[in-house]
């Protein structure tokens, strides 16, 4: 208990808690919670197996014969920076995860499981027994749907490839639209410069999305590469054009690299219902 509540919240909420709740006969102080914690997690990570490149075993035609599996995974994997407590100069990179087993309206109405996973990137030796043990321990088949969501980037990419032979991998859509979200805040600076023109912008950048969310990839660029054209006269007149034009040129490059993996037709079972909605703003 000392090291899951450790785990959630602070070592010293978490001190208070245990002194609130359990009849305590042992003095304990901050610095022992902490060292009992990282002594589990210790244990833990020893108890770990081997990492493999691969994770999928056995072949298609023992696949098959596995009974009918319940429910459908949706993995969601990304990364952020954290600053460095002891060099407060560096950061360094956090994978965090989470594997959702939901079910369907038909199988008796069975409440979704929900995994997490995280690790340091730089640190981690088995990230994808990490991720291996997490599906494993909802039950994971071999026959059984699992989508994979991210950002595309090469290392998250990397971590979700070999783990599942039903796998669908899927560029998410929280970071399409975040960088639609950039370009639609440009297109309000250039309003101030030229409503009318500027209107006009905007009105591509919503039309940029809708081809983007209905998966129609070369429409997109082609729409990209009008919108480097539209903004033009405003090279002299808008103070952030050089970076409105990075920002459209990171967009494009994202989309061209990442185009295997957006939904191209929906589903009323599959990529689709993945993607959250496309909100303007």
């Amino acid at each position: 208990m000392e090291a899951k509540w450790s785990s959630l919240v602070s070592y010293g909420l978490s001190l208070d808690a245990l002194q609130d709740f359990l009849p305590l006969d042992l003095t304990l102080d901050v610095k022992t919670v902490r060292y009992d914690t990282l002594k589990v997690a210790k244990r833990l990570e020893a108890e770990l197996g081997d990492e493999h490149p691969c994770f999928i075993d056995g072949s298609p035609s023992n696949w098959v014969l596995l009974p009918q599996p319940e429910g459908a995974f949706t993995v969601g994997i990304d990364g952020g920076y954290v600053r460095n407590w002891f060099d407060k100069q560096h950061n360094f990179e956090v994978i965090v995860g989470k594997s959702v087993l939901s079910f369907g309206e038909d199988e008796d109405a069975k409440s979704p499981s929900h995994k997490r996973l995280g690790f340091v990137q730089t640190l981690d030796t088995k990230p994808k027994r990490r991720l291996y043990e997490v599906l494993q321990s909802q039950g994971l088949q071999r026959n059984q749907e699992i989508t994979f969501l991210s950002d595309g980037d090469d290392p998250l990419r990397k971590l979700q490839l070999e783990m599942s032979p039903m796998a669908t991998h899927l560029l998410d859509w929280f970071h399409l639209t975040m960088r639609l979200t950039v370009l639609d805040q440009y297109g309000k600076g250039l309003v101030q410069c030229e409503a009318g023109l500027g209107e006009a912008i905007r009105n591509q950048i919503e039309r940029l999305k809708w081809s983007l969310w209905h998966g129609q990839v070369d429409k997109a660029l082609g729409k990209i590469d009008d919108l480097a054209s539209s903004i033009e006269p405003f090279h002299e007149t808008y103070a952030r054009f050089p970076r409105l034009v990075k920002a459209l040129s990171a967009l494009r490059t994202s989309i061209v690299n990442n185009r295997h993996l957006i939904p191209t037709t929906p589903s009323s079972s599959g990529s689709w219902t993945v993607w959250a909605a496309p909100r303007r703003g």
